[in-house]
């Protein structure tokens, strides 16, 4: 087995650059988990504020339908209730008249196109 000479300075060279390289593998792993938490982060604040978002149109709805012009505006369209003042008008036909009787037109055809008709005339409907 020959002899060697070990030249510590070409050692310590190559333990230097393996030590660099290990650390920029490691700089550039955090450098990617750093990006991939600010995308969750932004993620996380856009539905943050949706949810805020949410909540406050939630609120003013809420506020509405305790308020005294929400229960009017019930009462007037759903309620059928009426202000003391108002003349109510409810529709009735005169006495021993007919109803009145719509006639709906009969819908009409639509025209058939040539090649239809010649396939009707060869194979039949």
């Amino acid at each position: 087995m020959p002899n060697i000479p070990i030249n510590f300075r070409r050692v310590a060279t190559f333990a230097g650059i393996l030590i660099l390289v290990l650390l920029v593998i490691e700089f550039n792993t955090r450098l990617e988990e750093l990006n991939r938490l600010n995308d969750q982060r932004d993620e996380i604040r856009a539905q943050a504020t949706q949810a805020m978002q949410t909540q406050i149109a939630l609120q003013t709805q809420v506020a509405y339908a305790g308020s005294d012009a929400a229960v009017e505006e019930w009462a007037r369209t759903e309620g059928h209730y009426i202000k003391e003042g108002d003349q109510p008008v409810i529709p009735v036909g005169q006495p021993g008249s007919e109803p009145v009787i719509v006639n709906t037109p009969p819908p009409v055809p639509t025209p058939m196109q040539n090649w239809e008709e010649w396939w009707n005339l060869f194979f039949g409907k």
